[in-house]
């Protein structure tokens, strides 16, 4: 199959998902930043989902996007190695990232003395050898770097639906279903701290079925209502409206009785192991907003929508950036002071460094270096003053005369 027919038939991307990734990146941006006053408007503080789900969920449409295929056309085992290698790349990304918080942390307490590794690390202090065994193995996730993780372990059961599947199609719902109903039953999960037995923050049992909602969008396994739906439109927006007295600081903070009313419906648990209502927020999330931005899909490449939509095509690239530039401008507010002038000029150079990543990986994703060669200029021939004509006479006295 020539290249020309290979590009033909790859599936058109879509700007859309493209454009939610980016916006994932600044949310997770100002959400890893402790403290941070832009924390108290990102979505979750409106509704029961927040910016996890929309990254889980545009990850399994995009994992189909770019693995799915490889299955169908290649094969089970072929597509299954496609998936180990991501694997591989991620759990690789993983490591460096703890690393190179650890080794920001150590150049800012030896610059600054702040003692930022017995207070973001400390088992890597009172235990290194447990610790380090743990950062490898994954049992132990520090906090804020237990998304990659949860990542991993989704990934992995993506060949286990396509083998589902070939089996019968509705196989892979009833994985997803089972693994869902076994994390709420069973407090089925993986160990994530050797010192006190926790299991990961963020279940991959029960965070799969987000991630395969949007998975099975993506192979058009599972239907979709049409957008725009007026009555759909109207049920979202009720749901969203109600959710918000449970989810916004305004009403949690100054009104006792929906902090209460808000406990006894969400457990504990709710955001490790994906609680229904939060699923059900984000799909009513998703349908609204998608209908609401339908008549616009043209238009969305423009703009503050094109920079988002570069940040998003490079989206592991902008996480890890985002998750290292979000401890790096909590020190620094830190050392600042958090003013609300200061805070802000922090988020904007944290996005505009976020940005800045995505274009130079792009840059250097496009391969430059592998384009044809730009042709050579011809440089005009000058006739050396030492050298003598061998007619006597410069040529252009010999052509004139």
């Amino acid at each position: 199959m020539s290249t020309l027919q290979q590009k033909a038939g790859k599936r058109p991307r879509d700007e859309r998902l493209d454009l939610f990734r980016g916006l994932t990146m600044l949310i997770i941006f100002v959400a890893h930043w402790p403290q941070n006053s832009w924390n108290a408007f990102i979505p979750a503080r409106f509704g029961f989902s927040s910016g996890a789900e929309l990254f889980v969920f545009c990850s399994g449409v995009a994992s189909a996007l770019a693995f799915g295929g490889v299955f169908v056309r290649r094969g089970l085992l072929l597509g299954t190695a496609r998936i180990m290698l991501r694997i591989w790349q991620v759990y690789w990304a993983q490591l460096g990232l703890v690393l190179a918080l650890i080794a920001l942390a150590a150049l800012l307490d030896h610059s600054f003395g702040l003692g930022l590794v017995a207070s973001q690390f400390a088992p890597l202090l009172s235990a290194p050898e447990t610790a380090l065994l743990g950062l490898a193995t994954l049992t132990w996730q520090p906090d804020y770097l237990d998304i990659l993780p949860m990542y991993l372990v989704i990934l992995a059961l993506v060949p286990v639906a396509m083998a589902l599947h070939r089996i019968n199609a509705a196989l892979p719902f009833l994985m997803v279903a089972l693994l869902y109903g076994l994390a709420w039953a069973t407090d089925l999960n993986l160990p994530g701290n050797p010192w006190n037995g926790a299991g990961w923050f963020l279940n991959p049992f029960a965070w799969q079925l987000i991630f395969f909602i949007g998975f099975f969008i993506g192979m058009k396994w599972l239907p979709v209502p049409r957008l725009g739906e007026h009555r759909l439109m109207l049920a979202a927006g009720v749901f969203l409206l109600l959710s918000v007295p449970f989810s916004f600081w305004g009403f949690l903070e100054h009104w006792p009785a929906m902090q209460a009313l808000r406990d006894l419906i969400l457990p504990a648990s709710e955001k490790s192991n994906l609680h229904i209502l939060r699923v059900l927020h984000f799909l009513a999330l998703a349908y609204l907003v998608l209908s609401l931005i339908d008549p616009w899909r043209r238009n969305l490449d423009q703009g503050v929508g094109h920079l988002l939509i570069l940040i998003g095509r490079q989206s592991l690239a902008a996480f890890l950036a985002s998750v290292v530039l979000a401890r790096l401008a909590g020190t620094a507010a830190d050392m600042l002071g958090r003013s609300e002038l200061s805070m802000a000029l922090l988020n904007l150079a944290g996005f505009a460094a976020i940005l800045g990543v995505t274009v130079v990986v792009g840059w250097f994703k496009s391969t430059p270096w592998a384009g044809p060669a730009a042709p050579a200029k011809a440089e005009p021939q000058r006739l050396d003053e030492t050298e003598t004509p061998k007619h006597g006479l410069p040529t252009r006295v010999r052509e004139a005369s």
